[in-house]
Parts: structure tokens; C-alpha cells; sequence
């Protein structure tokens, strides 16, 4: 198959490389010479150093021609979440209609959309023959060629397209017709991870780290119910499994993060130590914004934003959290009841 990967970071490169020794693969760079210094060097030296490009893995800086080449492929788009609407609008203009991939974890800052409510508004003729591909995944474990299992959500007709392109070798792909659920797994882990960094960097313990990951569990279940997600999917790959992932393996740029902060760091001086993109750090109060307007708490979610916001210190948001009034168990993983 043909297949276009839009956006070399760290994540679409990994997915070009393990796709393109089974594939026509084409990875996009946006700026010339990135992707000039890429296909001379054969490597992605500020995401993905130590990882040589498969021989077959060709790169553009032209994104017509990257179409082009996936017309009657698959494009699979890697952008930040920030850049969706703009890269889905250029998409349009070209008149791509190849089946769409997004790879991207969060909520749109300024209206807290969902990828797929973004794709519906500025581009709604690509609605339904995209979908998100997500789950438990670190880009360099991908690049190396590792096993990993991911979860692609959409209409049948469209999981078996994807399936078919991705599934082999080291990649499992399952399928699922959830796409809010993968879509808000996918978002919420990333502000839970912070958590989990900030509590072991305050050295609370392993009991403290499961129990944060399991009531983290509770409050993404929560909002994607009132979303319209199926509870169930909070079970699979893109629930519990990515949040186990990014909350505990070091590997983890949003876990980092929160490490950082638990140390005493600033937030800029955590991103900046970081040098890539920590989307919890964006997606926080557009999820606490989102989780409002549906009336669900989420009392992580908002202590993870205290501390962003400079409000609260590390120490302070656990007093806070600590000082919570006792639920019920039961009651907490759907949007019955109070769900608190």
C-alpha cells in the first residue's frame, strides 16, 4: 500500500519506520530543510537520534506530492493536536480523499474539541473515512521495532482498512467503533501522567502511584461517558493501557514533566529541560473546561491544573486532595449518581 505519513516528530517517524519495510511509505516534513537533512542523514536527529530510516523511507517537504503518492493509500496525519484544524483545512483545499489517520492525543485549546469534532467542522466530508489510531505506545519502542498493540476507532469499513495497512510484524492493530472513548483515553492520560510524576517525585510511594493511576482510571471513565463513550473502552489498550504506560514508564514526556514539578522546577523550566512537546500540559484546562460543561469533577485533573497554573504547589494540591470527603467505589466510574 501507499502511505503518506504528514508530520515528523518523534511519533510519525517511528510509525514511517516500522510501516516501511512493508510499505510504499512517503514521510512529510513541513520545513524544507528538515526533511533535506533527514533523507541525507538517513535519521531524525532531533526526535528519533539513534534510529536509522529504513532504505525505502522517502521524505518530502511537498505535501501535494505526499497526496499524491497515498490517493489510493492511506494517510496517516501526526500533527499536534494545535495543528489539526489548520493541516485538515490545507487537506481539503487539495482534495485529498484517501481514508485518514490522526495519531494525536488532546483537546483543541480554544473551543476543548475532541479530534474528531475538529475534523467534522473543517472538513466534514473526511468524517467518515477517518478515525483515531491510538493506545499504549512509545514512539522510540516503535522505531525499534518492538511489539506494540494499538486500537484504531471508526466505521467498520474504515478499522479494516487501517487494520490491513498496519497490523503485522510488530504492530497489532484492534478496532473498535468508540472513537470518543479511544479519543478521551488518549487526552486524559497525558494530564494524569503529570500527576503520577509529580507524586513520585514527592516520594508518596507505589501505593500512591496505583492509587492515583485506578481513581485517575474513574475520572477519564467519568467524562467519556457523558461524552458518549462506551464505559468498556476505559478497560482496553486506549484506557488503562496507555495510562499505565505514560503514568509509569520513563519513557514518558508528560510523566517527566510532572517529575520535574514535583522537584521544585517551574513549568517552563520542565518543558524547556524536556525540548519536546508535553501535550498534558496543553490539554489540562482544555479537559477541566470540557469536564465542567458536562458537569463531571474531576478533582485530579483539577489539582494537575492548580500547579500548572503556579495556584497551588505540589505539596499543597495532595493537602488538597487528601483532604477529600470519603465516596462510594461503585459510584465512580460512570456519570450516575453524583459520580465523585
Amino acid at each position: 500500500m501507499n502511505i503518506a505519513v504528514l508530520g515528523a516528530g518523534a511519533w510519525g517517524t517511528a510509525l514511517a519506520c516500522a510501516l516501511a519495510p512493508r510499505h510504499v511509505v512517503r514521510l512529510y516534513a513541513r520545513d524544507a530543510a528538515q526533511a533535506v537533512a533527514m533523507q541525507s542523514e538517513r535519521s531524525n536527529r532531533r526526535y528519533l537520534p539513534d534510529i536509522a530510516f529504513p532504505p525505502a523511507l522517502a521524505l518530502t517537504d511537498d505535501l501535494a506530492a505526499a497526496l499524491a503518492h497515498a490517493a489510493q493509500g492511506l494517510v496517516i496525519l501526526a500533527t499536534p493536536t494545535r495543528a489539526l484544524r489548520e493541516m485538515c483545512e490545507r487537506l481539503r483545499a487539495l482534495r485529498s480523499e484517501a481514508p485518514l489517520v490522526w495519531l494525536c492525543k488532546g483537546f483543541e485549546e480554544s473551543e476543548q474539541l475532541l479530534a474528531h469534532e475538529v475534523i467534522a467542522r473543517a472538513w466534514p466530508d473526511a468524517a467518515a473515512r477517518s478515525g483515531p489510531l491510538s493506545g499504549p505506545s512509545f514512539a522510540l519502542e516503535v522505531a525499534q521495532g518492538l511489539p506494540t498493540a494499538l486500537t484504531v476507532a471508526g466505521s467498520a469499513t474504515f478499522c479494516d482498512t487501517v487494520t490491513q495497512a498496519l497490523h503485522g510484524g510488530a504492530l497489532r492493530i484492534y478496532s473498535s467503533s468508540d472513537v470518543v472513548g479511544v479519543e478521551v483515553g488518549g487526552t486524559v492520560k497525558n494530564v494524569l501522567a503529570i500527576a503520577t510524576g509529580i507524586s513520585d517525585a514527592l516520594r508518596l510511594g507505589t501505593n500512591a502511584r496505583a492509587a492515583l493511576i485506578t481513581r485517575g482510571l474513574a475520572e477519564m471513565t467519568r467524562l467519556g461517558v457523558a461524552l458518549g463513550a462506551q464505559p468498556e473502552t476505559f478497560m482496553g489498550l486506549t484506557g488503562v493501557g496507555d495510562l499505565i504506560l505514560t503514568a509509569t514508564g520513563e519513557l514518558s514526556r508528560n510523566r517527566q514533566v510532572g517529575l520535574a514539578l514535583g522537584r521544585g522546577a517551574t513549568l517552563n523550566e520542565a518543558v524547556q529541560a524536556l525540548g519536546h512537546v508535553a501535550e498534558g500540559v496543553r490539554s489540562a484546562p482544555a479537559v477541566r473546561a470540557r469536564a465542567r460543561s458536562v458537569d463531571v469533577e474531576m478533582p485530579l485533573t483539577d489539582a494537575v491544573c492548580a500547579v500548572l497554573e503556579g495556584r497551588l504547589t505540589p505539596p499543597q494540591a495532595l493537602e488538597q486532595l487528601l483532604a477529600r470527603d470519603p465516596r462510594r467505589e461503585d459510584d465512580a466510574a460512570t456519570h450516575e449518581g453524583d459520580g465523585r
